[in-house]
């Protein structure tokens, strides 16, 4: 039986998911979330085969948090289940190590031939969007500023937006004070922003925080 974690912010969503894949008979759904932070809290703490995630969530983007459900878990395959197009996000999710990109108007079996595919360590697209990639017609993706931020970037962008002095920042990721302010130059020219401020409504925005 794989274990399979569901994070969708819809009630409905999940609980017609769990019925249908435990009817298979091959999956249990172990875990269900709504919100980003508690998928995370979940991956860190438990053990999954599978993580059926949306992108659409009511604190962090979807593909947020497949990147740092990537940095804890490199080897746990993220099954992108959305409701948006291909063409809009599943190239991005792809090159963010999604195992694969599922629309969720997809036919059931499609769904769970998806399933199977990414919890046996394989990737998966579906036939139209194999079409697409062969032809080369698939937009790249969609590409943020934060996305060419380091990780020691991101993680001083998070404590800006939080109000957080450079002397607190420095204090937390034990760095000096000239260290995180080289990082906030760097921040600010990335996201081409130019305050404290703007950062902060650049996090809230895209769901980073």
């Amino acid at each position: 039986m794989h274990r399979i974690l569901i994070v969708d912010d819809h009630a409905v969503v999940r609980s017609g998911l769990r019925q249908f894949l435990e009817t298979a008979g091959e999956f249990d759904v172990a875990g269900e979330a709504a919100r980003g932070t508690a998928a995370l809290e979940l991956v860190a703490s438990g053990s999954w085969d599978v993580v059926l995630l949306d992108i659409t969530l009511p604190d962090l983007n979807g593909l947020e948090v497949l990147k740092r459900i990537k940095e804890m878990r490199p080897q746990l395959p993220v099954l992108i289940f959305s409701m948006h197009a291909e063409d809009a996000f599943a190239m991005s999710a792809l090159n963010s190590r999604a195992s694969g990109y599922l629309n969720k108007d997809s036919p059931p079996s499609q769904i769970l031939t998806a399933i199977r595919t990414v919890a046996e360590g394989n990737r998966y697209v579906s036939p139209a969007l194999a079409d697409r990639l062969l032809a080369g017609s698939l937009p790249s993706g969609v590409h943020l500023p934060h996305e060419a931020l380091s990780k020691r970037e991101m993680a001083v962008l998070l404590l800006l937006s939080q109000g957080l002095s450079l002397t607190k920042i420095g204090e937390q990721l034990h760095l000096s004070v000239k260290t995180i302010s080289t990082y906030r130059a760097r921040i600010l020219e990335k996201l081409d922003v130019r305050s404290n401020a703007e950062i902060t409504r650049y996090v809230i925005q895209h769901k980073l925080g």
